[in-house]
């Protein structure tokens, strides 16, 4: 009886949620407990397993840092498994750990380690806090493995290049490979430091990042050698080892790294070696893109190399998962979250040293992929191949990643599904995360007060052309509402700290906020926008350099995007503000490149602008090119395509201009472009 009573009041509960503003929120409640669960369960996992390697026998390759320590682990609880698979390499975690090893002792024979009489790593050769001291004990031989080379390229004893010393930085410069693979966890667990320098990097780039991380030798790819040569002299006057990693033998004056290794044993490496002394200690340099300067290093802690094992467990993935992964090595989407994600959860990895959209469902079904890691251009390039055999019948059930533009996850998901799109939001060098463990479409994460128990960030009020936040009297800031452009920033504290760049503190500038909500706080800066619907979900809206401002009002480069993006007739789009003489803040541009077969239809693209976006977010110029710059993390190149202006005579692209008197995109002649720097030309 006192059911039947209580079914009115159940019935009535939704409405009045509605009416309270609340079931927008609590219908997702079911989705934010579950998450929430997980992700306490991996927190409490990691917790476990690194009170387990602090407790370890020092002598234990268990008991060494967590990256040397969760693959010793893996080695020997799942020793047969296979970890990798690259082109027609195999390796289980028993020969990831035996690889690595052996490059491990190539590197501490660099700085004169020697592990004492039968390999026991003997106290006697144990320096100030319990690593190995240089120098002490091993024979020339096995020094001489390492050492610097003459000019003939003969290995000798005390080469030109001082030894390594204890947590000596060692630079990568090595496209994805198992060989990527075993140098750095073999640096990891020699207790050295290592850097990942972007491959495409030259000259004055090139030179800037070494020095900004004190790299002690740099370690390189053959195949790079040539492109390389006007720089190897000021590498050596930097007193910079050289070494190459690959199947062909280096020149004269580099060492061969590989070699070296082979001729090591290849049994477990002390964990004293790299157990740090504290876990903020930093282990790991990664460097920014650089699109709007020199790339900055990021320092990456102990701590953040423990955390992003836990990457592929809040995302859902199990270790009998294969992932797919085809992002540069040097970034952290293919290193962090990749390949150490993969190593949190014992999973499989196929490793592709360059992507291939054409090859991508051939590799699939060939090892029975079940996991997509992206970066969203790679999801653009995939849906925009025609059609295969091979997209049909894969085992793919889950894409985790970022940067994927709603218009592109419609068509993936209509195309290859049923599958689930994971999106997720993170920075190098950031102390904040998002997941759309929804599966809402177009959306980075959620607002759920339950996540942000967890993981706590804020969107605050700002000013989105300078980025600069907006302060009320007391000089706090605001958070926004529903529906508002905010700032994501995130309080740093000792779970999520901000470790900066190597280098002078002035690199770190305006990346901390401080007396945000109360005085003396200090929260991260992201530079980032976002915005939080009504229903609590997370969209990103631009970033604060990229926004602009035009005829008063502030234009999201990303809105415009997606409204061009939606014709059938752009393969890839790019909007960004340019300066014109005689107008305030910045007009807006759109780089456009058409999917064959289509041609460029004006009058159709002007329709269609002018029926979805408001005047002032209209595109002033456009630009028609063959393909898009980017980096080789497929980030869009828009401050170098912005300083190139809009003149038609110094480019060979095809430039248009919006006639407001005709109401209509016109070519831009030279007489237009002349007329526009006079102000004859209304835009």
């Amino acid at each position: 009886m006192a059911a039947l009573l209580l079914l009115p009041l159940l019935l009535l509960l939704p409405l009045l949620l509605l009416k309270l503003h609340l079931w927008p929120q609590l219908r997702w409640l079911a989705g934010d407990v579950a998450f929430t669960v997980r992700a306490l369960r991996c927190k409490r996992a990691l917790r476990a397993r690194a009170l387990a390697a602090a407790a370890a026998d020092p002598k234990s390759p268990e008991g060494g840092c967590s990256l040397a320590g969760r693959l010793a682990q893996l080695a020997r609880e799942r020793p047969a498994h296979t970890f990798l698979i690259h082109g027609a390499r195999r390796f289980s975690y028993a020969e990831a750990e035996r690889e690595s090893n052996r490059a491990a002792r190539a590197f501490l024979r660099a700085w004169g380690w020697d592990e004492g009489p039968g390999g026991g790593g003997g106290a006697e050769t144990a320096g100030e806090g319990g690593r190995a001291a240089p120098g002490a004990g091993g024979t020339a031989g096995s020094r001489a493995a390492l050492a610097g080379c003459e000019g003939d390229g003969t290995p000798k004893v005390g080469g030109a290049a001082a030894p390594l010393e204890p947590g000596a930085t060692v630079a990568l410069l090595l496209p994805a490979s198992p060989e990527f693979l075993w140098l750095w966890f073999g640096l990891a667990k020699a207790g050295l430091r290592t850097a990942f320098v972007p491959t495409a990097l030259r000259r004055g780039p090139l030179l800037h990042c070494l020095r900004s991380c004190g790299a002690r030798a740099l370690v390189l790819a053959p195949e790079l050698l040539e492109s390389l040569e006007p720089d190897l002299p000021v590498l050596r006057a930097m007193g910079l080892r050289l070494w190459a990693a690959g199947p062909v033998p280096p020149p004269a004056g580099i060492s061969d790294l590989l070699a070296a290794a082979s001729a090591e044993g290849d049994g477990p490496v002390p964990g004293y070696l790299s157990a740090p002394e504290n876990i903020m200690d930093t282990c790991l340099y990664i460097f920014t893109s650089g699109t709007t300067g020199l790339p900055k290093a990021a320092r990456i802690s102990h701590m953040k190399i423990l955390q992003c094992q836990g990457f592929y467990q809040l995302c859902g993935v199990h270790q009998d998962d294969v992932i797919y992964l085809a992002l540069p090595l040097y970034h952290m989407s293919g290193s962090l979250l990749g390949i150490v994600g993969c190593l949190g959860i014992g999973a499989t990895v196929v490793l592709k040293s360059k992507f291939s959209a054409g090859q991508f469902w051939e590799d699939c079904q060939r090892h029975r992929v079940t996991v997509f890691q992206y970066i969203g251009e790679l999801c653009r390039y995939i849906v925009n191949q025609p059609p295969s055999k091979a997209e049909h019948g894969h085992k793919v059930r889950l894409a985790v990643g970022s940067g994927l533009r709603p218009d592109t996850w419609e068509r993936f998901v209509r195309r290859f599904g049923p599958l689930q799109v994971l999106e997720t939001y993170g920075m190098t060098e950031g102390n904040v995360a998002t997941f759309n463990y929804t599966g809402q479409r177009g959306a980075i994460g959620r607002d759920s007060w339950l996540y942000k128990r967890l993981f706590p960030f804020s969107l605050i009020r700002c000013d989105i052309t300078t980025g600069e936040p907006v302060r009320d009297t007391r000089g706090h800031c605001m958070a926004t509402s529903p529906g508002e452009p905010g700032l994501l920033v995130a309080p740093v504290s000792q779970q999520s700290p901000f470790l900066g760049y190597a280098g002078g503190p002035e690199l770190a500038r305006g990346k901390l906020l401080e007396d945000v909500f109360r005085p003396g706080d200090v929260f991260f800066n992201t530079g980032d926008l976002l915005v939080c619907d009504d229903q609590g979900f997370l969209h990103f809206h631009d970033r604060t350099g990229d926004t602009f401002r035009w005829k008063g009002e502030n234009v999201a480069t990303t809105e415009v995007a997606e409204v061009l993006e939606a014709l059938d007739c752009l393969q890839e789009v790019s909007v960004y503000g340019v300066s014109v003489p005689g107008h305030e803040g910045k007009a807006g541009m759109a780089a456009l490149v058409l999917r064959p077969p289509h041609s460029l239809d004006l009058v159709r693209l002007y329709a269609h602008v002018s029926e979805n976006l408001p005047p002032y977010a209209r595109p002033r110029f456009l630009r028609l090119q063959e393909s898009l710059a980017t980096t080789e993390t497929f980030k869009q190149q828009k401050v170098r395509m912005a300083s190139q202006g809009f003149d038609p005579s110094s480019l060979p692209d095809a430039f248009y201009v919006l006639d407001e008197a005709a109401g209509a995109y016109v070519p831009l002649t030279a007489a237009r472009h002349a007329a526009l720097l006079a102000g004859d030309l209304r835009i």
